[in-house]
């Protein structure tokens, strides 16, 4: 690795993480779209974390905070970068970003069939609270 740099997205970085998720991220959601990813960084600029090395994409994290909870999203690093820190380096930027905040716990959603986040998200110290179980509706008459 370069020099890995952390920084927030901004409206000219939207096209290039949608691309991203679709090779880096498993799962889709319905947000997945300029205009979901245009409301997260109009309403949150600081909310989508970007890591770049040598100006090149390599990994991303939504870190959301609501006032009441922290909450992680989208933690995807591109395939052929696993395992060298990056995903360390965004969760560490959005802990701090939480403490800014005045966070207490972070929380993150997780696919229940993704093994490997599974060990990632352990190794940074995070565990599954099964007596929890995620509610969804749409609100826009889609599915997913």
């Amino acid at each position: 690795m370069n020099e890995l740099r952390i920084r927030p997205a901004t409206a000219d970085d939207l096209s290039a993480v949608l691309d991203f998720w679709r090779t880096a991220a498993e799962g889709t959601s319905i947000s997945d779209d300029r205009d979901g990813a245009a409301r997260l960084v109009g309403r949150d600029p600081q909310a989508l974390l970007l890591a770049e090395d040598a100006g090149e994409l390599v990994g991303t994290v939504i870190a959301g905070f609501d006032g009441w909870r922290c909450h992680l999203y989208r933690l995807a690093v591109r395939p052929d970068r696993r395992r060298r820190g990056i995903g360390s380096a965004l969760l560490a930027a959005a802990e701090e970003r939480f403490a800014r905040l005045g966070g207490r716990r972070g929380d993150a959603m997780v696919l229940t069939g993704n093994e490997r986040a599974h060990h990632a998200w352990r190794a940074a110290g995070y565990a599954p609270e099964e007596h929890w179980r995620r509610w969804v509706k749409p609100l826009d008459g889609h599915e997913k």
